[in-house]
């Protein structure tokens, strides 16, 4: 073995007896570690409050952000019923919201309010028990306007500026064939 040869070995050998040894300790420390933030959340998990934040959907719904009070993100999923009171005496719900795909804490009812205003209440269970209202203005959903149609018409110059499109296959085809031509050319035998 040359000289350089046994120093590597012998930094790669220390190296390795070294994070060996260190593994255990530090692996111990990360159980401890989450240990005492475990021991931490719990109890400030239960007293957390929740804020919840009710509004219309701009047709016939109600959305609904759910965030801690101290303004942190909802990390879990929280039941929430939605009853509401509207025009007449109207009632609606109690109605168990589920989820929605847009983000953390955000829920939506769907369609399920009538036109016009609407007193809409949110409960929220323990453990995070909150409770929420907001007046909700309910309208008809409406469908975007329809396109106005494209008249579509042929150039009257019969047919010139066909485009790019030719000019390019022609110059691949150059490029290919000089590519092919200092191929052949290009090899040169030993014999």
């Amino acid at each position: 073995m040359t000289g350089i040869r046994k120093v590597l070995a012998a930094v790669f050998v220390g190296l390795a007896l070294t994070l060996s040894a260190a593994a255990p300790a530090a692996a111990q420390a990360a159980k401890a570690a989450q240990a005492a933030r475990a021991a931490q959340a719990a109890p400030a998990a239960q007293a957390d409050k929740l804020k919840l934040t009710v509004a219309g959907d701009g047709a016939q719904g109600v959305t609904i952000q759910a965030t801690y009070a101290d303004g942190r993100r909802l990390e879990q999923v929280v039941r929430l019923v939605l009853t509401a009171t509207g025009p007449d005496g109207q009632r609606v719900g109690p109605v168990q919201l589920e989820p929605q795909p847009e983000g953390q804490g955000f829920y939506s009812s769907g369609p399920v309010l009538s036109t016009g205003t609407w007193k809409v209440s949110v409960n929220s269970p323990a453990p995070l028990q909150s409770k929420a209202t907001a007046t909700v203005q309910a309208k008809a959903a409406q469908s975007p306007p329809a396109p106005a149609p494209v008249a579509v018409t042929r150039p009257a110059d019969g047919g010139a500026g066909t485009g790019w499109w030719p000019f390019a296959a022609a110059g691949l085809v150059l490029v290919a064939a000089a590519m092919g031509v200092a191929m052949l050319f290009g090899r040169r035998r030993t014999d």
